[in-house]
Formats: C-alpha cells, structure tokens, sequence
C-alpha cells in the first residue's frame, strides 16, 4: 500500500537513504532539513527515478519550534501524511564540565526538544484523523548513560525512547501507532568517528533493516537485528565495569 511518508533531517545521511528506500517502495514522501541545495538534489533524483511519486521538500529547523508547526501543517495540506519519522538529530557533543556547553546544548536541543516539538504537531495531525504512524529514530546509545562525548547524545536518545513509549502505552489498541528504532552503527556523516569499528554496517545495509522495521511497524527495533537485538540485552544489564570495557 502508497504511503504519504515525512522524514525529517532528509538531506543527507540515514534520512537521505531512508527516502531512496521508501521512494523504491513505492511510497510518496514529504522531505526536510535545513540544508535547502540537498534536499533539491534529492527530489530530483527521486523523481527522476521514480516520475510516478510525489516528492515535496520543505526547510525545516527542528530547533524553529513554531516552523516545525507550519511545515507539518503545510506538507499535511499537500499530501495528507500517514506517516511521520522523527529522524533531524546532532552527534556533537563533549565531555560534561570541559568548555563545550555550547555543543552539549545545541545537540539537547535538536535532538529532544526538537523531537518533542516534531512530536506534538506529529500527533496533532494523527489525534485529527485517528490514525497515523509515527516513528522516532532513537540510537542503540539509548539503552544506557555513555562517557566523554556522547555522554549528551546517549541522554537525548534516552529520553526520545522515553517519550516514545509514552505514547505508545497511552495508545494501545488505538489505531495510532508508535515505533522506536534504536539503530546500531550505521555509515553516515553523523558517526565518522566510529568508521573503525567491526560493528559498523554500510549506509545501504543498514537503513534496509531500519526500513523494514518501520514498514512491519514494530513498537522496538535494534537494527541490524544481528549483531544488536542480542547486544542490547547485553547493554541493558551489564555493570558498569564490563559496560565501559565495551565501549
């Protein structure tokens, strides 16, 4: 079945594949981000692969709160959306108490409180219509308190995952629905830093598993499933001696 699908943070990275994966899917999409030349590139890439599909952007900064409004409403106005993914997130960061307030404040503010924002005119829509999927790319860093840099980041997806499951349980057996992704370490500009590691997935690969889990609609996705469904229990119990010589 078509779906009307929003994805912010389009421009480039997981929500860039992820809109090639949906487009080859078949579904039309509404696509922003704050990076207006990308997103233009991208349409028309889209299109041009797929002339049957409507693709609209739009300039969006999670962080323009009454912007997040417009544009939500705006997009719903053009393609009524039956699905919003929650993806425009920062990785900067650094270690509580060094200087770098600035950095640890900016990714608090887009990647939670521009996700609570993108939240509520999400379900503004969905409460609207009584239906709707919305789906909120959390990080498998969610599952616990994590040092140094990502020390901000981890708390920011932590409480993404939170919120989600708000809703979700306020929801059940209504026909919204909820999804957490917690994806593992995926290519993309966001995660350079980790390139090294043997865990890392290739872009491709690994937005396939974070597509497939939002189109089977799971409430809770670690993805790759193999090596993270197995790895999260890991992270969700181990002390915090054997978790540091994780990671």
């Amino acid at each position: 079945m078509r779906r009307n699908i929003l994805i912010t943070g389009a421009s480039a990275g997981l929500g860039a594949e992820m809109a090639r994966q949906f487009a080859a899917k078949g579904h039309n999409l509404a696509l922003t981000a704050r990076r207006t030349d990308r997103l233009g590139a991208l349409r028309t890439e889209l299109i041009e692969r797929h002339p049957q599909l409507q693709v609209v952007v739009h300039t969006l900064d999670v962080t323009d709160h009454d912007q997040v409004f417009d544009v939500f409403r705006k997009t719903d106005a053009e393609l009524p959306l039956d699905r919003i993914i929650v993806n425009a997130g920062l990785g900067k960061g650094a270690p509580l108490g060094t200087g770098r307030f600035d950095a640890n404040r900016e990714t608090a503010l887009t990647n939670f409180v521009g996700a609570l924002a993108q939240a509520e005119a999400a379900m503004e829509l969905f409460r609207a219509r009584n239906t709707g999927h919305l789906v909120f790319i959390s990080s498998i860093s969610a599952l616990r308190g994590l040092p140094k840099t990502v020390t901000t980041y981890a708390a920011t997806k932590a409480g993404l995952a939170s919120l989600a499951e708000g809703l979700r349980i306020e929801l059940l057996d209504k026909p919204i629905t909820v999804s957490t992704i917690y994806p593992g370490y995926i290519r993309s500009e966001m995660n350079e830093h980790v390139s090294n590691t043997p865990l890392i997935v290739g872009t491709e690969a690994g937005v396939r598993a974070i597509v497939a889990a939002i189109e089977a609609e799971k409430a809770k996705a670690y993805v790759p499933r193999w090596p993270w469904s197995p790895l999260a229990r890991v992270m969700r119990y181990a002390p915090l001696p054997l978790l540091k010589r994780m990671i």
